[in-house]
């Protein structure tokens, strides 16, 4: 079998490929319409973040078993259409943990003490001490938005430091933060409380310009802020803006909206210490992943186990036919739940009528794990990890299983509870391939989960759907889809909308402040 390099890695990697028998063509740099012409012949591709594995590339990639990425993100990757194709999508895990971390406790120490400034000053030959006052870390408070390993590893480092250290994850639980020395707080406290913040999550539509005007508003005079995780989760517009008031005393970045940035301004500003996206950038970690993919892929390839896979294709396997929309029906349930939760994580549970998801109990909560993680979390998960990821996280997920259900062969249910809510989600599968939402909360309804919803409690009474049309029918978001609930005639009523295109900030709030409108949200699954 033959296996492609697309994109500068160790030696350490071909070696252990050729040692296992494999003919490997390392190439890196190659471009796209030259990868299309010969990906055919090959078994596998191992990329690092330069090339970009599109479904046009998959398409063509006939005899493709194998795509592993050397390193954590696979943004770079289609992986939907690799699961399409059967084609097991992987990565290297906790590879580049450490790194990440101490380049984020760098990038916190230069600013604290302004020492890419005062080099440069002292480089042009002056002498400018007094220019430079710096502040201790020690007893100031340091807020680390996402516990995941990169967090908890700068937590560590934080504690070393003697510094006051609380954090925010919404499915952490606060037994587990006690045991890490870590106060569990609100967003909300995050803000009021630290004197530096620290982003450890993925990028998504949860987290995307986490840190904007309001927020940053929000934040003490004399914040720092850094950012080693992913460009966008803090607003770079915002972030500018704040440090030109002075609200904002300063801000390490390593990441970026743009790679490289287009506009140079934010990191130009003197009070902001910038790198390249160095984070996994060291010896150590670029050796780590050359040799983890290698042996990852040459274990796939020879059967002898997969592990680091990030996508259903690798794990689907052995699982039977007729489980299959279940478990995709369970981690689209996983999903709404990430994407609705108010507050902190408490119980989650999970509930099955019908003898077929009884019998594959386990998978399904796994894949109820699987859907909540992916939204929240920027490690990818599968159904293998998402179980010990809910115990590191001190989840614990109980299950019922009950006769029947009305009108239904097979029947799941999530329900949760926070500090601030308590909610459940039903669905099924009809036919044995359409899924099916059929209850919300009290509400009965009848969707489709794909796609991009609007969706919102209201006021049953009539005209209400119309005022929410003509908001989006002003925008040009076409409705592709309506699902109604309600309890009684004159009550609250549910409505789900399915459209066909995003929908943006500024047009979910004018929906939001409709009279009679309560609780909008955009979910996508």
């Amino acid at each position: 079998m033959k296996i492609l390099i697309t994109d500068p890695i160790e030696q350490s990697c071909v070696d252990i490929l050729t040692r296992e028998g494999f003919q490997v063509d390392s190439k890196p740099g190659l471009p796209a319409e030259e990868i299309k012409q010969i990906i055919h012949e090959y078994a596998a591709l191992v990329v690092r973040s330069g090339t970009k594995v599109t479904a046009d590339i998959i398409e063509k990639a006939a005899a493709m078993k194998v795509i592993g990425r050397a390193g954590a993100g696979v943004d770079n990757i289609d992986s939907a259409a690799a699961s399409r194709k059967g084609i097991i999508v992987m990565n290297t895990p906790g590879g580049n943990t450490l790194s990440t971390a101490e380049h984020t406790f760098s990038m916190l120490m230069a600013l604290s003490r302004n020492i890419p400034n005062a080099h440069a000053s002292l480089v042009a030959g002056r002498w400018d001490r007094k220019k430079f006052m710096g502040t201790e870390l020690f007893g100031k408070t340091i807020g680390i938005i996402g516990m995941g390993k990169i967090g908890r590893e700068v937590a560590i480092r934080a504690k070393a430091f003697g510094m006051i250290t609380i954090g925010f994850d919404p499915v952490l639980s606060a037994d587990v933060a006690q045991k890490m020395n870590v106060e569990l707080v609100s967003l909300d406290e995050i803000y009021r409380r630290s004197d530096f913040i620290t982003v450890h999550t993925p990028l998504s539509d949860e987290t995307r310009g986490l840190l904007n005007d309001e927020t940053i508003a929000k934040c003490k005079k004399g914040v720092r802020l850094i950012n080693c995780a992913r460009g966008g989760i803090i607003d770079e517009a915002a972030l500018l803006r704040g440090l030109k008031s002075g609200h904002v005393a300063g801000a390490a970045l390593d990441v970026y909206v743009e790679e490289p940035p287009k506009d140079f301004s934010l990191v130009q500003h003197p009070n902001v210490v910038a790198t390249p996206h160095l984070g996994a950038s060291t010896e150590e970690a670029q050796e780590k992943v050359a040799i983890q993919i290698a042996e990852q892929i040459a274990d796939a390839l020879k059967d002898r186990g997969i592990v680091g896979a990030v996508n259903a294709a690798a794990l689907q396997a052995g699982v039977p036919n007729e489980i299959k929309p279940f478990l995709l029906l369970a981690e689209k349930l996983g999903s709404l739940l990430a994407q609705v939760m108010k507050g902190q994580l408490k119980e989650l549970s999970v509930e099955l009528s019908g003898e077929l998801l009884q019998k594959h109990t386990e998978l399904i909560k796994a894949g109820v794990l699987r859907g909540l993680f992916s939204k929240l979390m920027s490690q990818p998960v599968n159904y293998i990890n998402a179980p010990v990821l809910a115990q590191s996280k001190g989840i614990r997920i109980s299950e019922k299983k009950i006769s029947d259900a009305e009108d239904y062969a097979n029947l799941l249910t999530i329900g949760y509870k926070t500090e601030s809510e308590q909610r459940s989600f039903s669905g099924t599968v009809l036919g044995g391939k359409h899924l099916k939402f059929v209850r919300l909360d009290k509400y009965s309804i009848e969707g489709t989960p794909d796609g991009t919803f609007l969706y919102y409690t209201n006021i049953d009474r009539p005209g209400m759907l119309a005022k929410v049309g003509a908001i989006l029918a002003d925008a040009h978001i076409n409705i592709a889809g309506l699902s109604l609930g309600r309890s009684g005639m004159g009550e609250r009523a549910l409505t789900v909308m399915n459209v066909d295109t995003p929908i943006p900030e500024p047009v979910l709030q004018k929906v939001a402040a409709l009279d009679g409108v309560f609780n909008a949200k955009v979910v996508t699954l």
